[in-house]
């Protein structure tokens, strides 16, 4: 979440007339985040969010969006849903920018990350799969591994300015990855952005998952790898195997883990690592002026980027394949 739009109270005002939601009784950005302008709504309803898509969201991709939210919380999964206009729609257009309300969840993500809080996610993580294996609508993984390389083009004569040696690692990796990436692992639908910061908890209890803005059709094991990056290593860049064990150990619990997906994670991790690394270099090197954004750091993936190059099989992670099956 982070807010590059501006929007005045009285445009605001005049949004929210298509909404039963209540009288706007005040509002403030939210810088946490990246990618979209997000707003905490207080209405004599409650508490909403509203969000201003911005920057790598397509537009038409806003339809999946919503029907997988209403798709996942049918079945059990507590995420934000839409709240849909007087007209029926879910989307509308603020300050020239498509928008959306949408339900607000109790709970704070975890600033501290401990090994009970990567088995909830695990078990979650798990769920939400198996709650989106009958969900027919497809949208491509724009971010996968293999199309990584547009991305760092758009910026390779500054990335070394962000530390020397990056471009010609990041170059080295993209080959590698193109023919080593796995084929014809389980697929479906994917969270690909479960960081700390879009799980919350209430006490120890995990109490919902937001920010689908990156969902996805992908190889379920990818989206583990990426759990395995967001929520496995310390401060210092080291990768915490207990965290690591815990958090796949509750996944297997839920959806046990194919031989050739264990025996693919080291490469899954790297392909992770990668694209995280490929935004937050964009989003450095691009920051708009006046945003009300925090960028983060792209020497952390780079990092952790390392620790999987030298990964030889799941046993790295924290765990034996036969733990997983």
């Amino acid at each position: 979440m982070a807010v590059y739009t501006d929007v005045p109270v009285e445009e605001l005002d005049a949004f929210l007339e298509g909404y039963d939601i209540g009288k706007l009784l005040s509002y403030k950005g939210i810088a946490e985040g990246v990618q979209n302008s997000n707003f905490l709504l207080h209405t004599d309803a409650g508490y909403f969010i509203l969000t201003l898509y911005e920057r790598l969201v397509a537009v038409e991709d806003l339809p999946f969006f919503v029907a997988l939210m209403e798709h996942l919380a049918a079945r059990g999964i507590n995420c934000p849903q839409p709240v849909r206009r007087r007209d029926g729609r879910p989307l509308g257009e603020l300050c020239g920018r498509a928008a959306a309300v949408v339900t607000f969840l109790d709970g704070v993500w975890m600033r501290r990350v401990e090994a009970s809080h990567c088995t909830a996610v695990g078990e979650a993580l798990a769920r939400l799969h198996l709650a989106g294996a009958d969900f027919r609508d497809h949208r491509t993984n724009a971010l996968a591994a293999t199309k990584l390389r547009p991305l760092f083009d758009s910026c390779a004569d500054r990335i070394d300015s962000i530390q020397p040696g990056m471009l010609s690692a990041i170059r080295d990796e993209l080959d590698f990855l193109d023919q080593a990436w796995p084929r014809g692992l389980p697929e479906g639908v994917i969270h690909a952005d479960l960081f700390p910061d879009n799980v919350f908890f209430l006490g120890e209890r995990l109490s919902g998952v937001i920010d689908f803005y990156f969902a996805c059709n992908d190889m379920l094991a990818y989206d583990v790898a990426i759990c395995l990056n967001a929520w496995c290593f310390e401060n210092d860049h080291s990768y915490n195997v207990t965290k690591g064990r815990a958090l796949l150990q509750a996944y297997a619990r839920v959806r046990p883990m194919s031989d050739a997906e264990l025996a693919a994670m080291p490469v899954l991790a790297r392909g992770a690592a990668l694209r995280f690394l490929a935004t937050r270099v964009v989003d450095w090197l691009n920051v708009p002026p006046g945003a009300l954004v925090r960028p983060k750091s792209p020497q952390e993936y780079f990092r952790k980027l390392r620790f999987h190059q030298h990964a030889d099989s799941v046993h790295d992670y924290g765990v034996a394949a036969r733990e997983l099956a």
